[in-house]
This record gives C-alpha cells, structure tokens and sequence, in this order.
C-alpha cells in the first residue's frame, strides 16, 4: 500500500467517526451539535480534499479506491444513526439510505470479481452531495438569519432520499447485463 497524502486524509476520516459519536453524544447542549456538525464538515471536506490530491498528484491507488467509498458510507451511516436515535431524522429515510448503500456495495464487489466495472454518475454525486448537506443541516440544528437548519436537513433529507433510490436504480441499469449474463 502506498502511505500517500490522499489514502492519510482517507484513515483520518474514519478516524475521525469516532471523534463524532463522542461530540454527540458527550458534549453539552448545544455544543454537542455545533461539535457533531464541525467534525462532520471536516470529514466532508478531507473527502473533497483526499480525492482532488489524487487526482492532480497522481496518485490514485487501490487502497484510496477501496477505503475511501467506505469511508464516505461509515462516516453517513453512522451520522444517520445519530440522528435517528436523536429523533432529529426519520428512520425510514435513513433505512433507505444505507439500504441502498449495502446493496450497491454488494453489487460493486460482485462485479468486480467478474472484473465488470460500473462507474459513478453524476446522479451518484448529487446524491452524495445532497446527503452531506442534509447531514450537516441536521447535525448543526440551529436557525441561521431564522432559517431553521433542522428544516433545510430534512427537506434535503428527503430530497436526498429520492436521489439514493435514483442513483440506485440507475445503478442497477447499467448493470443488469452483468447480471443476467450467465456465470463463466
């Protein structure tokens, strides 16, 4: 494994998960949200970061391939569950979500041991921009110029929601001749 700028930025963000439950969960009211949302945001923008290095530096690697689409569902599923236990996101949005995560995950890996690649849309990335401004709506909490975040979140929420199926959907088009084709 190469040990780039990119694939560090990548385990920090998984390591940053941690730091997150604990501004949650830990920190007084409200500085568990105004924690929970600044970690969030520095998570989102070390994705951003990570994957711009790569690119302009060359130096995409197998391991940053891997890890960091992992990254990116751990760090959206576990702020979901917050939420949901929080009572600040409706559950069935966030079962949608990681739902549609597990089975593209699954359906990623079974295409690549049959060596068949799928790349991600555009929609895919509207959605996950959508889903990281929902989150850190909804984390945050607070009103801004009296704009209620909570409502923006989960307005996005649901916005993001319906992206997930999309993106899924569109996903699972452009596989279906993999998977219909029979087993070699």
């Amino acid at each position: 494994m190469q040990w780039t700028i990119s694939n560090q930025l990548t385990v920090g963000r998984v390591a940053l998960i941690p730091v997150l439950i604990a501004a949650f969960y830990f920190f007084p009211e409200p500085w568990n949200h105004y924690g929970a949302a600044f970690v969030f945001a520095l998570a989102g923008f070390t994705d951003w970061l990570d994957g711009y290095l790569a690119r302009s530096r060359g130096e995409v690697t197998a391991f940053g391939r891997f890890l960091d689409p992992v990254a990116d569902k751990l760090l959206v599923a576990t702020s979901l569950v917050l939420l949901v236990d929080s009572h600040d996101a409706p559950a069935i949005l966030a079962m949608v979500i990681i739902g549609r995560e597990i089975a593209i995950g699954a359906l990623r890996e079974w295409l690549a041991e049959r060596a068949s690649v799928v790349h991600v849309s555009t929609m895919g990335k509207w959605k996950t921009a959508a889903q990281l401004c929902a989150i850190e709506g909804l984390l945050f909490h607070e009103s801004i110029v009296g704009v209620s975040m909570q409502d923006v979140g989960l307005i996005l929420l649901w916005f993001a929601s319906v992206l997930t199926l999309w993106s899924g959907y569109d996903y699972l088009r452009a596989s279906w001749s993999n998977l219909r084709a029979p087993q070699a």
